[in-house]
């Protein structure tokens, strides 16, 4: 799972040839820590379709304004440089995953 910062955005989720799944939260927040082994878990069984990041509203202003991003967690799936879909809240797996298929590519 990458560290989606400030910094790195630009060159890890903008110019990324694979979607990207953006998770925003916090450590202090108990719905992202349930969460968390979802998205790990969609980390590892879309390894080679799917870019997965975390990134920490309280460290992270300037992204975290830029989507807008008024409730954590918040999951919001990137292609080309775009959001196309986003969950607020905490989810299943399943729920993620069917997000994630519908904007999958057929390679």
């Amino acid at each position: 799972m990458l560290e989606i910062t400030d910094a790195n955005y630009e060159d890890v989720v903008t110019n990324s040839q694979l979607p990207v799944l953006l998770d925003f939260g916090a450590a202090w927040s108990a719905p992202n820590r349930l969460l968390a082994p979802k998205v790990a878990a969609i980390a590892n069984d879309y390894a080679n379709k799917l870019k997965v990041g975390k990134v920490n509203v309280d460290d992270n202003p300037a992204t975290t304004k830029k989507f807008k991003i008024n409730a954590i967690p918040t999951l919001t799936l990137i292609k080309n440089g775009v959001e196309v879909e986003r969950i607020v809240g905490a989810t299943s797996k399943d729920a993620i995953g069917r997000m994630i298929d519908k904007h999958l590519d057929n390679h």
